[in-house]
This record gives structure tokens, sequence and C-alpha cells, in this order.
């Protein structure tokens, strides 16, 4: 007799535990959207952090600080600056997903401190073999440690001034 009034009570905690495991698989069954991004300022010197990609590169890499972003679509978006050895300066947005692996060209920045939009510029692959990509280095120790994704600009930027020490 008492084991029906203790069922009694259990049953609307597991109808909601159910309910709740439902909402989960309903989010999860969401396609993904990307969000639109918006082009950050140019980058100036004393915001740009020097990140480590391999020996195999003589070119040095930089991320400004100041404008990396984690949106609403979790993309992490950053402007990247390369310069070479003889001196050619490359200046980049871009977007990095840490749940796919993929990475996104979305501006060309020019000497003159404006931005040109890239054109049929998609997601792509990671290549993670390439000692060359700084994309894999960005993933792999900065913006996607262990494949989870900071939660803000503010972790991301910590984490490429930790490694730069």
């Amino acid at each position: 007799m008492k084991i029906l009034p203790t069922l009694l009570l259990c049953l609307p905690l597991a109808a909601h535990a159910a309910w709740i495991d439902f909402e989960g698989e309903f989010e999860q069954d969401k396609p993904w959207s990307e969000v639109s991004a918006q082009l950050p300022p140019y980058p100036k010197q004393e915001n740009l952090v020097e990140f480590n990609v391999s020996s195999a590169t003589r070119n040095r890499h930089f991320v400004d600080a100041e404008s990396i972003s984690v949106g609403a679509d979790n993309v992490v978006r950053y402007t990247v600056v390369i310069e070479a050895t003889g001196g050619a300066k490359n200046v980049s947005f871009e977007g990095l997903r840490c749940e796919s692996g993929e990475r996104r060209l979305y501006a060309y920045g020019h000497p003159d401190g404006t931005w040109s939009k890239a054109r049929n510029a998609g997601w792509e692959d990671i290549k993670f073999r390439s000692l060359l990509s700084y994309h894999k280095a960005l993933f792999e120790d900065h913006f996607c440690p262990d494949g989870i994704r900071v939660k803000d600009g503010k972790e991301a930027a910590q984490n490429l001034r930790r490694a730069a020490r």
C-alpha cells in the first residue's frame, strides 16, 4: 500500500525529465544558421598579438586582439595579419567554426585601411595536416582548445597572449 503513493509522487518527476530530454533533442535538430558578420575596424599595430604556427614557416602571424568575437552562431571571428620575411603584409577578416573544423574568409584588408569583401568565400575544411596552416594553430591552440570553443573574444585574446609569453 505504501508503494502506490510513492509511485504517484515520482510520476510527475519522470514526466518532467522526459520533457527536458525532448526539448534538448529538438534544439539539436535545428540546422545551423550563420549570422551576418560585421567588419571590424582596421587592425592597429598595438593590438596585434603574435602566435606561432610552426617552425616550417618563416612568416610572422598575428591576430588583432580587439577584433576577436564569438557570434550567436558560435563562429569565432577575427582579423589576422601575416608578415612575410620580404616585408609583404596580408590582412584578412575570417571566421572559424570549432564544431565543424571549418574556416571562412570574409574580407581582405588594404594598406589604406579599407576592406574588400571576399568573393565566393564559403566555408572550407581546415587543413589539419599542414604545418603551414595558421588556421590549424588558431583552432588547436587558441580558439578551440581540446575541441571546445572559447566563450568570447576576451578568452581567445587571453589564450593568444598566454602563448606569446
